[in-house]
């Protein structure tokens, strides 16, 4: 069996949960969490980063923070996960979703302004497959419209745009470590603060609403409850194993991106004669081979193509669901304008085998299955 995905691994995980343990600190914020943040910070240029439970948590932060209440109207692309959705839901904010580009499956930048209304107050921009919305639009219509923007960048980390780390251009960026991305704590992700009068306000909110924070670098003599907050702040041990990914980052990078490179390289010849898709890179973004995913006629087709690998033990998997179709997304948004691209090209997509470690001979099983089908 070719499993679809299995989380990275480098070697020094065990070695530094021990080291962790050995530190008699496992809670949040020992070591290895200020490890963690501290190469983030370094790496993307960050003004800060807070590791957080899950890229979940990292949005739901972002939403409190942006100030978002009952009555406001946040926009967002449909073709994403739930989390992207609920964490506006759960200010009690309402969604409202726009169509998406065909070319990138991010959110299409020329349908926002004509969302925007007089309860606007954010936009959120998906960056799907670690490929970048177009920011520069985004950006321009936030700022005339006196708009905040998030980043969900679960599937950004090491994804530029224009040179610029994703996550680090909007007024807050998302990211996830879970198990299925390219580095990974089990559970986890952080939080990007691209304006420093954010920042105590985040730590608050992230340490249940106390100032424990400025506590332990001792700005204040005890602590106490002073705001609203929540348990956002994941374990040393989950740190200590992103820890060794991100000291090996470079490594993982290039691997993903030579899979990525030979898959796409070898697809280019079914795309010519039109029987799929395969991804599109805008010339200003430089991505981090997050995912490899080929776009088939229909569903119809799509779904004979993934029991056709699975009869040949590859696993592949299609994905989202557009949240607009779904009964939370019914209940708590509307769809703006009108769906050109979410449907009907999301029931086109598969996504193949693509991992940290994957070998030579299985992926290039991959690719010979793939060709088959189509013969």
């Amino acid at each position: 069996m070719i499993h679809f995905n299995i989380p990275p691994h480098t070697g020094k995980e065990l070695l530094y949960i021990k080291q962790a343990v050995d530190n008699k600190k496992i809670c949040g914020d020992g070591e290895f969490t200020k490890l963690c943040s501290q190469w983030m910070e370094s790496r993307f240029h960050a003004q800060k980063i807070l590791l957080t439970t899950s890229g979940t948590s990292a949005l739901e932060m972002a939403a409190i923070l942006c100030g978002l209440k009952e009555g406001d109207e946040v926009i967002l692309p449909s073709y994403t996960f739930s989390s992207t959705a609920t964490s506006i839901v759960l200010t009690g904010a309402s969604c409202v979703f726009v169509d998406i580009r065909p070319d990138t499956m991010n959110i299409d930048e020329s349908k926002i302004e004509a969302a925007i209304t007089a309860k606007t107050k954010a936009i959120v921009a998906v960056h799907y497959a670690g490929i970048s919305c177009e920011m520069d639009t985004i950006m321009d219509i936030a700022q005339r419209r006196h708009l905040k923007v998030i980043e969900d960048a679960a599937q950004g980390i090491m994804s530029t745009y224009k040179g610029r780390s994703l996550g680090t251009i909007g007024d807050f960026g998302c990211f996830s470590f879970h198990e299925t991305k390219n580095y990974s704590m089990g559970e986890g992700g952080a939080l990007v603060i691209n304006h420093p009068e954010y920042n105590e306000k985040a730590e608050i909110l992230r340490e249940k609403g106390t100032n424990r924070a400025k506590f332990f670098r001792g700005q204040v003599d005890k602590y106490t409850w002073v705001d609203y907050g929540s348990s956002y702040l994941p374990s040393d041990l989950n740190a200590a194993y992103l820890y060794a990914q991100l000291e090996s980052a470079d490594k993982i990078n290039t691997d993903r991106l030579t899979t990525w490179n030979i898959y796409h390289e070898n697809f280019q010849s079914l795309q010519k004669s039109n029987v799929l898709s395969v991804p599109f890179i805008p010339k200003d973004c430089e991505h981090n081979a997050h995912m490899y995913y080929v776009k088939l006629k229909n569903l119809s087709e799509r779904t004979k193509f993934i029991s056709y690998l699975k009869e040949r033990g590859i696993q592949s998997a299609f994905h989202y669901i557009p949240l607009h179709a779904s009964p939370a997304g019914r209940k708590f948004g509307r769809f703006f304008g009108a769906d050109d691209c979410t449907s009907s090209e999301s029931e086109k997509l598969t996504r193949l085998p693509l991992y940290y470690g994957i070998s030579d001979k299985d992926r290039n099983y991959v690719i010979s299955c793939v060709l088959n089908f189509f013969q």
